[in-house]
């Protein structure tokens, strides 16, 4: 497995400094960093807080209703919000609430000219508690995993958000139904708060489009707890869906989500209901969905004619099961209740035909590491369960097959991960003896590293980003046969490169001829026929700088970015 990493390593780290001279929008970062701006802690809503509404369940019923009616006729006439409900330590009122924002990224209309961009949203990880109090350094829209790849998609042309929702749960409850029950609650709420920011952003675009979006191409990304609610969110569409056993309170025989009390999918609701939101007026409906990490509430929601689902999963996930399996809450390694893992649902959304879209994705390096792994058994982390096969031709499924830990809460959930190790949260200590929040993250992602992390990000962005493109529309499958060098088995080197560069095809396919162009395009040399499966490009002549080789071969025509350094 070293091995297998090492390369997606090499693989990251090469396409991070490669680009395509004939870029593809929406697949190849077309912009620069300085060509991005983001526009944050964009206000998006406002709804009761339940992480610091601490005394809200020993509220007189009469004052409850009081303030009720006060918070729903301010949001409903467009008037401030008294202050005394913002202040979780003012202790005249029991209703506290939050303003709930988000980071917007997008290509400055200096640099982009494009007036309807297609929209990812990113939806943080955190298990429903906020930092280090989740027993993590992370768990904000401004991770460091959430900065770079909302800045890659912005320099992709997408508008990136990043957005935050509403927190709190109960994991170190005794029972496991209260966990249970307040975990259910949290993800629900948070799927309001999502849907709420689409019918938001769905609003601006029919008016004055701030941000210059298409409000028909909108991308749900969730990353660890997030995934769930981008899950959630795509099959989640009847009531019946949230009475399974499962969910029932085994006190009320009632489902522990009480639609009464918290509002339903739109997070509207009845006078006496403990949530703000009005009935969303726009579509809340998304073009897909992406996972890294989590799991599925239940297959049993997802349907024909669902939008396709794309996963990322650590086969040996502890704390999310790859097949079936139960959540762990990592603050306490508790169980919480019974899902389904990516190797499940992807393979369901396969059958269903929902997957059709993205089934003939050419064999590019990041679709060929991961269906290298289909089909195969892999060793498992617990006694009961010491193997699990993955299923054949789940199309949208990326596993990491990472080695396997020595306990199986050592094995890695979220490699895509990274922190501050001296941060404030980081070193904040999260329990006994004097174990910090960047101590307990490591125990299931030891070697953590901005290099590491980013070199995930670089696999995800690879295998996400053609997918997401075709989901939308931009491009066909037969369109992207062709790309850089590493989609025809080519390589380059060396790069950056003081004089002669190497070409060479891999499985002895033929190099008909080169050409060299400068980063107008301009044609500062070229080669014909070849003829070979090696050559040597000599670039003594050339100024330092930065080139595009583009070859001719009998697969194909393929350009990379090359840096000539004297």
């Amino acid at each position: 497995m070293k091995r297998v990493y090492a390369y997606l390593m090499a693989a990251g780290l090469m396409l991070s400094s490669v680009q395509l001279f004939a870029q593809k929008r929406y697949i190849d970062e077309v912009f620069s960093d300085s060509d991005i701006e983001v526009t944050a802690d964009v206000t998006y809503a406002t709804n009761i807080d339940f992480l610091t509404s601490t005394r809200l369940s020993s509220a007189p019923l009469p004052k409850l209703g009081a303030e009720l009616v006060t918070l729903k006729t301010a949001v409903a006439t467009g008037q401030p919000i008294p202050a005394t409900h913002y202040n979780p330590a003012d202790t005249n009122t029991y209703v506290k609430v939050t303003d709930i924002k988000m980071d917007v990224y997008r290509p400055k209309a200096s640099a982009d000219t494009t007036k309807m961009r297609p929209v990812i949203l990113y939806i943080h990880t955190g298990n429903f508690l906020p930092s280090p109090l989740n027993g993590t350094p992370n768990g904000t829209r401004t991770d460091s995993a959430a900065i770079v790849l909302c800045r890659g998609w912005a320099k992709r042309g997408y508008v990136a958000i990043s957005v935050d929702y509403r927190l709190g749960w109960n994991p170190i409850a005794t029972s496991e139904f209260e966990r249970r029950g307040t975990l259910l609650n949290a993800v629900y709420r948070a799927l309001q708060d999502v849907k709420q920011c689409v019918n938001g952003l769905r609003m601006d675009a029919a008016g004055t489009n701030t941000y210059g979006i298409d409000p028909d191409k909108m991308v749900l990304y969730g990353q660890g707890s997030g995934s769930y609610v981008a899950n959630a969110y795509t099959t989640l569409d009847k009531y019946t869906e949230i009475e399974l056993t499962k969910f029932l309170n085994p006190l009320t025989s009632k489902s522990f989500v009480d639609t009464a009390t918290v509002g339903r999918f739109d997070g509207s609701g009845g006078a006496t209901a403990l949530t703000l939101y009005g009935p969303t007026t726009m579509s809340t409906d998304v073009s897909a969905s992406v996972a890294a990490g989590g799991a599925l509430a239940d297959t049993s929601w997802l349907e024909k004619g669902d939008p396709p689902m794309i996963a990322f999963q650590c086969i040996r996930d502890p704390f999310a099961p790859f097949g079936e399996g139960t959540v762990i809450v990592t603050t306490t390694n508790e169980n919480v209740v019974e899902v389904q893992g990516s190797n499940l649902y992807i393979n369901k959304a396969v059958q269903l035909g929902n997957n059709d879209v993205i089934k003939d994705m050419p064999d590019d390096m990041y679709t060929k590491a991961a269906r290298s792994r289909y089909g195969k058994t892999y060793d498992y982390i617990y006694p009961t369960q010491t193997t699990i096969t993955m299923n054949s031709g789940v199309e949208g499924l990326f596993p990491f097959d990472l080695t396997a830990g020595a306990t199986a809460f050592e094995n890695q959930a979220s490699p895509w991960e990274w922190w501050d190790p001296m941060s404030p949260l980081a070193t904040a200590v999260v329990r006994a003896p004097n174990i910090t929040a960047h101590m307990a993250a490591l125990n299931s992602n030891k070697d953590m590293s901005s290099t590491k992390g980013r070199t995930y990000v670089d696999t995800i962005q690879g295998y996400m980003c053609p997918r997401v493109a075709v989901i939308l529309g931009y491009y066909t499958t037969s369109e992207l046969s062709t790309g850089n060098f590493a989609s025809i088995n080519a390589k380059a080197y060396p790069n950056p490169t003081s004089g002669v560069l190497y070409i060479n095809m891999e499985e002895k396919a033929l190099i008909r001829n080169v050409r060299v162009l400068g980063v107008n395009g301009q044609e500062m040399l070229s080669m014909d026929n070849v003829n070979r499966s090696f050559t040597e490009v000599d670039l003594t002549a050339l100024n330092a700088g930065y080139y595009f080789v583009q070859i001719n071969t009998d697969r194909g025509l393929a350009t990379q970015k090359v840096v000539v350094s004297h």
